[in-house]
């Protein structure tokens, strides 16, 4: 079970339509298929999403990164030293992407040579999680329209709004539109990605006081420490730490110091050797916890169900694990279906992702 090699192969999917929101916008599916061989013929896998806006990295960046700094600190350990691959990458700052995505595959080809699934591995509560839907930037009529076609095709009632445009008016009247005409058939919290400043959040929410939403998300900077400190204090629904709580030390700064009272734990940057960490100290705490979502495709919502429906407390809420309907492909041989408002892990050993070859050749870039 020694690694062999490690590839890092770029590939580009274009979304259906633009994904807005606060820090950014997306357009295309830049992202890096990870590949770790081992010595008995096994090959792991997992997807990078590089999301320059939020940590810096690029899809070249990825690429690079793991060609010439992680793939030699790797080849030749066991799938079994896990701590020691953790401990050599981290003494490279930043790329959580990348770390992420080479941790993963390693676990999937773990789980593939002991013939267990990866959810097993972890913990295996259960084998299946709610998902929730992301809602980008757009006219409160398009916006509604598209909760309509999600709901009444995938059963989702769960929805992630973004918001953090100005005037704040923009958004609160979105969020508005959405439960006037779902009433108490969907949950709904919003998403602000740290657009607006504390003052600006202080009266988003209070315009929104009325509308039961479930949590707040990063609505203001958190390196803005008084002003995040004051609105949390004066908010009356949990505000998840997400871009601003990536490791699990990031978490214990700001749960202490009053600047949240929720965290996300995302799979496409703490993988699922940190993401445990994460999850482990937000137990002992006592946190309310969302698995999020980095606009992955389908194999990195693979990634976060397996993860999530490892343990009680990550799937206790539903999951971000649908902005892969928004690609017009994927790489999987069998794509995800989302039925009844779940998504349930793959059968058999690591991860059950299966590529598709055709797909892979005609979306990589690098030949």
């Amino acid at each position: 079970m020694k690694i062999t090699r490690v590839e890092a192969i770029p590939f580009a999917i274009p979304y259906r339509k633009p994904l807005r929101f606060a820090s950014g916008e997306v357009h295309t599916a830049e992202h890096v298929l990870v590949r770790v061989h081992t010595d008995d013929g096994v090959v792991g896998v997992a997807e990078a999403p590089p999301r320059p806006f939020t940590y810096g990295e690029t899809q070249a960046g990825i690429v690079a990164v793991l060609e010439t700094v992680f793939a030699p600190q790797v080849v030749g350990l066991s799938l079994l030293e896990r701590e020691t691959v953790h401990a050599r990458l981290s003494r490279t700052v930043g790329n959580p992407a990348a770390k992420s995505a080479l941790d993963m595959a390693i676990w999937d080809a773990l789980g593939q040579s002991l013939d267990v699934s990866v959810t097993e591995l972890l913990g295996g509560y259960t084998d299946r999680m709610k998902v929730s839907h992301m809602l980008g930037f757009d006219e409160p009529a398009a916006m509604v329209a598209e909760a309509e076609r999600i709901r009444d095709s995938y059963g989702v009632t769960t929805f992630k709004v973004k918001v953090g445009r100005r005037p704040i008016s923009l958004d609160t009247a979105v969020v508005r539109a959405l439960r006037e005409r779902f009433g108490s058939e969907v949950d709904l919290y919003v998403d602000g990605n740290r657009g607006w400043t504390a003052a600006e959040s202080a009266r988003a929410m209070r315009e929104m006081a009325d509308l039961d939403l479930l949590f707040a998300e990063e609505l203001c900077p958190a390196d803005d420490v008084l002003g995040r400190r004051w609105l949390v204090s004066r908010l009356d629904v949990p505000f998840i730490a997400d871009e601003s709580a990536v490791t699990a030390a990031d978490v214990t700064r700001e749960i202490l110091g009053g600047s949240a009272t929720a965290i996300s734990i995302k799979t496409a940057r703490t993988g699922f050797t940190r993401s445990q960490r994460t999850h482990h100290l937000a137990e002992g705490l006592g946190l309310e916890v969302v698995m999020g979502n980095q606009i992955d495709g389908q194999l990195g919502s693979l990634c976060t169900v397996a993860f999530g429906s490892a343990f009680e407390l990550t799937s206790r809420r539903p999951g971000e694990l649908s902005n892969f309907l928004d690609m017009t492909d994927d790489l999987l041989a069998e794509p995800l279906c989302i039925a009844d408002g779940e998504l349930v892990i793959r059968p058999g050993a690591g991860l059950g992702a299966e590529l598709d070859p055709g797909k892979l050749r005609h979306y990589r870039q690098d030949r």
